[in-house]
């Protein structure tokens, strides 16, 4: 694949991309060379979802024109390099996170891939999956732990499988500033706990969590530890081997790639011990009238028709990220998250979420305008072409927390640049001299 400007010689420094890089990074992106409301359209949405690259675009297009067919159902010709091109796809996605092919499973998302894990884990207590699944079977008394700073995809899931359950759920609450209070998770962690979800990035504070500490913390009592990897795959080099969880998803359309496709990494082990969730065709060996048995992970939890051009296009999505540099695009959002909380911090009546945790972070960050709506913020700096997301950002709990009901996000990636950062502060400055104005 070939990236506009791109070297392997950049591809292997950990400093951040340059202006003239990123330039050229977004001559691949069609979308950037438009307007909106008459102005250059800087997009600042890239948390909620990225712009696909002209790779993405025509991989999926290519499969459609020229490969397109059922795979592991056919025996000719079509249908076997369609399969070979999927399974490649997925091998793709191992390689980037550091597993094995059979350890991810395709999802339509990450929330399918989490809701996968709670289902299954609900079947397990029901007494499906036999003796193997015993290890997931959560009684009256055990206890599922989250954090109050979790998107809702990694929340309601654990309190539905609680209510199913009989299990508790407990939440590791925040501080002032938001960031995880560990000392009162290591209270909350212990014997009773079965299961631990966490965030590996917030979509709100944009900080990166001390995931160690919290598998640590599992590990001292037999706990699977879940990690939401949505705002760090994209951004930051991953390796879940290193970071030592159990279960990690991710969402194609956050990482350059298309909607409709996500994966969940699961230990091997696990898998091969964990009930089917969905059932249904593509997932089974034998069937008779009265029962099924099922294939091994990572085809037991892909039933029926595949996202097949959509899990080709993510995999050109990180053969992308992966020859501009993981690590200097983790440098180029580092850099970008901080120009963004300090620039916004500065301004008069300007309250940036987390700007007091002293943890690393991404290119993100997340504010409340004293007397101002966040939705009258995003719509004035529309107005300017200035592409933010506004509201609570599926997090109401740690919103709750703060004080706050919505706030406005800024979200940065590599097709960034300095000059849209700046925007966006210049731009907030000038949507509170004008309400002010009008007041």
């Amino acid at each position: 694949m070939s990236i506009s400007g791109g070297t392997d010689e950049a591809a292997r420094s950990d400093s951040a991309l340059t202006d003239a890089e990123v330039q050229r990074l977004r001559e691949d992106f069609p979308i950037l060379q438009t307007q909106v409301n008459g102005h250059p359209l800087a997009y600042l949405d890239s948390g909620a979802t990225s712009q696909r690259p002209l790779a993405v675009l025509d991989a999926e297009r290519d499969f459609a024109s020229t490969l397109n067919a059922a795979v592991h159902r056919g025996a000719h010709t079509l249908a076997a390099e369609a399969t070979e091109v999927f399974e490649d796809a997925r091998a793709t996605v191992a390689r980037f996170v550091g597993a094995d092919d059979g350890e991810i499973v395709w999802t339509s998302n990450a929330t399918e891939a989490l809701n996968l894990i709670a289902y299954s884990i609900s079947n397990a207590a029901s007494g499906r999956g036999g003796a193997a699944a015993e290890r997931f079977r959560l009684r009256e008394g055990d206890e599922i732990v989250t954090t109050e700073m979790e998107h809702h995809a990694n929340l309601i899931p654990w309190q539905e499988l609680a209510a199913r359950t009989g299990a508790t759920l407990r939440v590791i609450p925040l501080d002032d500033d938001g960031a995880l209070r560990l000392d009162v998770a290591a209270e909350i962690i212990g014997p009773r706990t079965r299961l631990i979800a966490v965030t590996h990035v917030s979509n709100v504070l944009g900080v990166i969590n001390p995931v160690s500490t919290v598998v640590s913390l599992a590990r001292e009592v037999g706990a699977l530890v879940v990690l939401d990897a949505c705002q760090s795959a994209p951004h930051l080099p991953l390796d879940v081997r290193a970071l030592d969880v159990d279960f990690a998803v991710l969402s194609g359309h956050k990482m350059l790639g298309p909607t409709g496709i996500g994966a969940l990494y699961g230990r091997r082990e696990l898998l091969e011990a964990m009930p089917p969730f969905l059932t249904g065709g593509s997932m089974i060996t034998t069937v008779t009238t009265t029962e099924a048995e099922y294939l091994p992970p990572p085809q037991r939890f892909e039933a029926g028709t595949q996202r097949v051009s959509q899990a080709v296009a993510l995999a050109a999505a990180i053969d992308y990220l992966t020859a501009v540099g993981m690590p200097r695009i983790a440098a180029h959002e580092a850099a970008f998250g901080r120009r963004l909380v300090d620039g916004l911090a500065a301004i008069d009546g300007v309250r940036v979420l987390g700007a007091g945790i002293d943890l690393p972070r991404v290119g993100l960050a997340s504010f409340d305008v004293a007397g101002i709506h966040s939705h009258d913020v995003g719509q004035f700096l529309d107005d300017r072409g200035i592409a933010v997301r506004v509201g609570h950002h599926c997090a109401q709990p740690l919103h709750r927390r703060l004080g706050i009901i919505s706030s406005t996000r800024a979200s940065t990636y590599l097709y960034t640049t300095e000059a849209e950062v700046d925007a966006v502060i210049d731009g907030v400055q000038a949507a509170i001299d004008f309400f002010r104005r009008g007041a």
